[in-house]
């Protein structure tokens, strides 16, 4: 896999005006997906433990994907927040209630796939996504902070765009390339070697 730029544009949120309406779209579309049974819940990727450049690793707890579509556009989206006063045992429910987030990405133009990753060791969350389009994975994790902020600690969240990596490709570097990387303060995003 070639070496890639990624995307970041100052970690805002749209303004509630705009992310509001197209959060509502969406379940509105994710609705119709999940009647037509066209929303997949694989188990090939649950139970994987992911490393990632800073040092931290998150268990994939769910994946889920829109059939088998193909992005030609593909590029990989990454989110990490930190609930707020979530502890021990909450951090189980979450991820059990979790399940019922689902309508609000699905429906968003462009969704490929996601994995779910539970808790890291500094309580991240992470979400890990495939998106046709750099452009409409930057607006759907521009949306979505607006409902992170919700049950999220001030300051923790943060996305990044890989624009041209599916995602698959991300999670699975190939083995001594490019990303078996150095631990970086600012790698939360980026999965490496798991030697």
């Amino acid at each position: 896999m070639a070496t890639t730029s990624t995307q970041v544009h100052g970690y805002r949120p749209l303004p509630p005006r705009q992310a509001w309406p197209a959060v509502a779209r969406c379940v509105v579309v994710s609705a119709r997906l999940l009647a037509s049974g066209r929303v997949r819940q694989p188990r090939t990727q649950v139970g994987e433990r992911l490393r990632f450049a800073d040092g931290t690793s998150a268990l994939v707890y769910r994946e889920t994907r829109l059939d088998n579509r193909t992005a030609p556009d593909a590029c990989a989206l990454v989110v990490a927040f930190r609930l707020r006063a979530v502890r021990g045992r909450g951090h189980t429910l979450f991820r059990w209630v979790s399940l019922l987030n689902t309508p609000l990405f699905v429906g968003f133009p462009g969704f490929g796939s996601k994995l779910w990753l539970a808790a890291d060791e500094r309580g991240r969350y992470r979400g890990v996504y495939e998106w046709d389009g750099a452009e409409r994975a930057e607006h759907y994790a521009r949306c979505l902070w607006r409902v992170l902020a919700l049950v999220s600690a001030r300051g923790s969240i943060r996305y990044r765009v890989i624009p041209r990596v599916r995602r698959d490709d991300l999670v699975r570097p190939p083995a001594g390339g490019p990303r078996a990387r150095a631990e970086r303060e600012d790698g939360w995003w980026l999965p490496v070697d798991p030697s």
